[in-house]
């Protein structure tokens, strides 16, 4: 399949309707890397009015298993697991069949599993109701360095480009890569592609910015006026003295950023 479906592609650009506001909030995951379930769901609980989804990594999902998602559904909010699934193709397609029946609305797999492991995962996803299928293209704890050191040539945003590519003709609707990726993409393959990106840090006002351990980082609004259409969003939240006050902040910053750039395209 070579475009992200209508119905897909549809079902998502709906659930960011509404108010400025409510779309730059609704635009905003929260990870939920917690040790445990009960610092997950108190983090949740104080933080789920400024974000329009929760994201479930393989700490809390391998603790905890499926009551994490439950935390999600209890407060109305989207689930996106993110498993980043690089197996043989009928594991995958289990494993997506699995996460399919916890309702969860974005569920991630490798890129570089290969077509047949993207093409399998595709049509298992497309049986359930509302789950939507992302692939990591590079991590954004990796550079060119890396990429070298693996044997991959062309460099970052040519690796990024292929395997989102590969994501798209195995009917895998979006991708997760970095801020610095995104404006690539989102010109190389137009509004049907969903992008997802990590790796966002707010920059201070002395304009340095923390990367902890990401190598590719952005401010919300550079990546949301670069395409962006989901953020997530963790550090800058969860460490900050106030994460409520963080992530209001955030949401207000992207909807600025929302607003000029629908303004310039009038």
């Amino acid at each position: 399949m070579a475009t992200l479906p209508t119905s897909s592609r549809d079902q998502h650009r709906t659930s960011l309707g509404g108010s400025t506001l409510d779309e730059a909030r609704r635009r905003i995951i929260f990870p939920l890397d917690y040790p445990s379930l009960e610092q997950a769901r108190a983090a949740a609980e104080k933080i789920a009015p400024s974000v329009g989804g929760l994201k479930i990594g393989l700490e809390l999902f391998v603790r905890e298993g499926p009551r994490a998602v439950q935390i999600g559904r209890d407060l109305g909010l989207d689930i996106f697991l993110d498993l980043k699934l690089h197996d043989i193709p009928e594991t995958v397609g289990r494993a997506v069949a699995a996460a399919a029946a916890l309702k969860v609305r974005y569920l991630t797999v490798h890129a570089a599993g290969g077509a047949a492991m993207l093409s399998r995962a595709a049509q298992v996803a497309s049986q359930s109701e509302g789950l939507l299928l992302l692939a990591v293209t590079v991590l954004t704890s990796l550079d060119e360095e890396d990429l070298r050191a693996q044997g991959i040539p062309g460099g970052l945003e040519a690796h990024a480009r292929r395997m989102t590519e590969l994501a798209r003709a195995s009917g895998i609707p979006g991708v997760v890569a970095s801020p610095v990726e995104v404006a690539g993409l989102r010109g190389a393959f137009g509004r049907d592609v969903l992008l997802v990106t990590p790796g966002i840090r707010p920059g201070p006002r002395d304009g340095r910015r923390s990367t902890d351990d990401q190598k590719r980082v952005s401010t919300p609004s550079e990546a949301i006026a670069s395409g962006a259409d989901l953020l997530v969003i963790g550090r800058p939240i969860r460490d900050a003295q106030d994460p409520l006050s963080a992530a209001r902040a955030i949401v207000n910053e992207v909807a600025r950023t929302l607003s000029a750039t629908s303004s310039h395209g009038k």
